[in-house]
């Protein structure tokens, strides 16, 4: 499914994944339908900014009954099936359940998960361990992209590979027991944890003892993460709210400024199709937005420091020279202005969209040359989305769910033009010095700044030496000089002072020196990745080198929106 088309605005879904017992018990089928109709109204009301997206398989019982609910309540469906359609729709025995699967097909994109090279179709034709890692399979995609994962489930623990209880243990602590890698255990042991949000109706099943876990009751609701359980009828965790509310607003911001972002050079994806398109799309949006930002931002520090400078000077004239009772209601209009910006900045969050909207970018861009070199086609559903930002907190989530939404259609299957690809995706990503790529932009950016700090540091000299020399002037000549000219050059000797201190300053909220040493690291594996493409021929090879560099530039880039999170515009700290 597809986010939208190239003539409208970039739209990020609210995605909803379910997970559900098969054998719900025939007398609570009913309630369990008004409780996810309830949901879903619930997060119409609360989330306007965000269109429902809902994942599911489609299986017999509370998979379709949710997609029915998600349907008529306006939302997309998108179904992941874990097998072949023809070999899963043998599932289906009972000929209403095949009926339902078929009509609710119809509306929704489906999606065939692609078999693992050593899944042969044969193998998972029949029952067996093989076609249950298949459904545990297309447990862990609709888990890894969803955004909330709805679970009609009874509350017990199972060790049925697939089986809902997995799927919930997998989306809430990423413990699926024989089916991931120790990669992917290890990626999630160092995530932040409480991250994954899961509502959960409670329900029994038509079997033996088909009752609840204890301390549960039939059609309890709750919501849970990893570490918390909110009671029936509370509203979600405030840190999920305020994750929801920023991925609001990055459409919002889409939406406002869709003529300029549509204006703007047209991005790469428009030549090619499909989920490539949409990363393309989206990494472009996020880029323009982040630029704009990013202009606000240093339109507002530029603004608060030079009237500073103008306070520090204004109020150094009416202290010093004689006659300039004016000056201090100069020096109050300023502070007002400066309060104003100041104020303004931050209630519209320039600082914050600036620094999330230009992370959101870069992870795009990674995830968009993996896509392209066909790197992801070697893992699991999880991907950079789960690389990036792990030790920011969980607001900041919504990045990675933004992320997720890209990465819901896996790779298309390997091509002829494939190792023409990869090429383009060196030539591009990594680039020649001093001609093209991220080696060039670290390098041209590297220039740049290392230049604006030889500024401030000559400034710095200047009123250094200056003040000095006005120092040393005075001492020779003070028997000589006349009040007035005293005066004057105590004054002049101020002034210097101010214009350093807040240039000083304004380089230091800007991270002038530590923008510096992340550029030259930021050369420097690029060049490394560079040397290292050049020494091999081998595409396999290849595809190692830019997992590897992708891998350092996410973390990396995390550790930029880690510093610059706090230099914000604040007047009170100039």
């Amino acid at each position: 499914m597809r986010l939208q088309d190239s003539a409208t605005p970039v739209v990020v879904p609210l995605v909803i994944g379910v997970t559900s017992h098969r054998n719900l018990a025939a007398n609570e089928i009913e309630p369990i339908r008004q409780c996810v109709r309830g949901f879903f109204a619930r997060l119409r009301r609360e989330c306007p900014g965000l269109p429902l997206l809902l994942l599911s398989a489609l299986a017999e019982g509370g998979d379709q009954l949710v997609a029915q609910e998600a349907l008529a309540a306006g939302a997309r469906l998108l179904a992941p099936l874990p097998l072949p359609r023809a070999l899963y729709e043998d599932d289906f025995a009972d000929p209403a359940a095949r009926a339902g699967f078929d009509a609710l097909c119809a509306r929704a994109d489906v999606v065939e998960l692609p078999l693992h090279p050593d899944q042969p179709l044969h193998e998972v034709g029949s029952p067996g361990t093989a076609r249950d890692r298949r459904y545990a399979q297309a447990g862990v995609y609709i888990a890894s992209h969803c955004h909330i994962l709805l679970a009609i489930w009874d509350g017990k623990p199972s060790h049925r590979i697939g089986g809902t209880a997995q799927i919930v243990g997998y989306h809430l602590s990423g413990t699926l027991p024989g089916h991931l890698s120790r990669r992917q255990r290890a990626r999630h042991a160092l995530g932040t944890g409480d991250e994954r949000l899961l509502y959960h109706i409670v329900c029994s099943r038509d079997a033996a003892d088909g009752a609840p876990a204890a301390g549960l009751q039939p059609l309890q609701t709750l919501w849970r993460s990893a570490d918390t359980v909110v009671a029936q009828d509370a509203d979600k965790p405030a840190e999920f709210q305020r994750m929801f509310a920023h991925m609001a607003g990055f459409n919002a911001d889409c939406a406002k400024y869709a003529a300029a972002i549509a204006a703007s050079s047209t991005p790469a994806g428009d030549s090619r199709a499909g989920a490539d398109a949409d990363v393309d799309r989206l990494f472009h949006a996020a880029d323009w937005l982040a630029i704009h930002f990013q202009r606000r931002v240093l339109l507002a520090l530029r603004s608060t420091y030079t009237l500073a400078a103008l306070m520090g000077i204004a109020f150094a004239c009416y202290a010093h020279l004689p006659g300039q009772n004016y000056l201090i209601y100069l020096f109050l209009l300023l502070f007002a202005l400066g309060a104003l910006v100041a104020v303004l900045a931050r209630r519209r969050e320039w600082h914050r969209k600036y620094l999330d909207y230009r992370a959101l970018a870069e992870g795009l861009r990674i995830q968009s040359y993996w896509r392209r070199a066909n790197i992801s086609m070697s893992g699991e559903h999880e991907f950079a989305h789960d690389n990036f930002l792990q030790r920011q907190n969980v607001e900041l989530g919504w990045i990675r769910n933004v992320m997720r939404v890209c990465a819901l259609h896996p790779p298309a299957a390997p091509a002829a033009s494939t190792e023409a690809e990869l090429a383009s995706v060196i030539a591009e990503w990594v680039g020649e010095p001093g001609k093209s790529g991220q080696l060039h932009y670290y390098e041209h950016k590297t220039a740049e700044h290392a230049g604006l700090h030889r500024v401030t540091e000559t400034i710095g000299s200047v009123s250094l030496w200056g003040g000095i020399a006005i120092s040393v002037f005075l001492a020779v000549f003070v028997f000589r000089l006349a009040d007035t000219q005293k005066t004057v050059l105590v004054t002049a000797m101020a002034v210097l002072s101010i214009v350093a201190a807040v240039r000083e300053a304004y380089a230091y909220r800007k991270a002038d020196k530590e923008l510096i040493k992340q550029y030259r690291f930021m050369q420097r594996i690029f060049a490394s990745a560079r040397a290292a493409l050049d020494r091999t021929h081998d595409p396999e090879e290849q595809r190692e080198i830019l997992l590897s560099l992708g891998d350092a530039a996410l973390t990396e880039h995390a550790e930029w929106t880690l510093m610059q999170r706090e230099r914000q515009v604040e007047q009170g700290k100039l």
